[in-house]
């Protein structure tokens, strides 16, 4: 099994290269869907989220509002950390039961966004960065998810730099260009993991 961290800042175009991964055979365990499965009406990961920020994270149907839980913990990086004792653990939980379910010749992509930030890069074979200019991925968040400019750049301040993550890297998969442009370096990056995963 070759594990690979797929990471890049919010903006970047990582969901998109983790989506053409997968239609090419990987296995994708995508830790920020994991995060909003684990918190899911009737779930104990909503109920400790609701013990530690209160009943006005809830919509009124009782899912979470994610937005509001947002706005405070980005602004609060104790309140953050908070959030993160809560998910990161039951996230854990999940990805190892999924992992479990994988083929021993399976290339497993993890989608972790917070990669650099926590750390992790040790825990992979390899790591894959999807790199954007900070001001490409401002413009794709106001034009793509109506995203202030304000909160786009708090939400880029508030994750690792692109240095970092650029230091972190196996491989670079540059999403500044056009769909058919990311789709001919991810072709040629899934050929040298297949030829990694071969050669055991």
């Amino acid at each position: 099994m070759l594990k690979i961290g797929l990471t890049g800042g919010i903006g970047s175009g990582k969901s998109e290269v983790s989506k053409r991964l997968s239609a090419r055979g990987a296995v994708v365990i995508d830790a920020d869907k994991i995060a909003r499965e684990v918190v899911e009406p009737g779930t104990v990961g909503l109920s400790r989220v609701v013990a530690a920020f209160g009943e006005g994270v809830l919509r009124p149907d009782g899912s979470l509002n994610r937005e509001r839980l947002g706005s405070v913990v980005f602004a609060d990086p104790d309140r953050l950390a908070a959030l993160n004792a809560i998910v990161h653990p039951l996230v854990g939980e999940r990805v190892a039961e999924l992992q479990g379910q994988a083929a021993d010749d399976a290339i497993v992509v993890y989608d972790v966004p917070l990669l650099v930030e926590n750390k992790l890069a040790s825990m992979y074979d390899l790591v894959i960065v999807v790199d954007a200019a900070d001001e490409v991925r401002i413009r794709r968040l106001a034009d793509h998810r109506g995203m202030p400019e304000a909160d786009a750049k708090a939400r880029i301040a508030a994750q690792a730099s692109r240095e970092d993550r650029l230091a972190a890297a196996d491989l670079v998969i540059p999403n500044e260009g056009s769909l058919a442009d990311l789709e001919t370096r991810v072709d040629e990056v899934w050929h040298e993991l297949v030829r990694r995963a071969a050669r055991g």
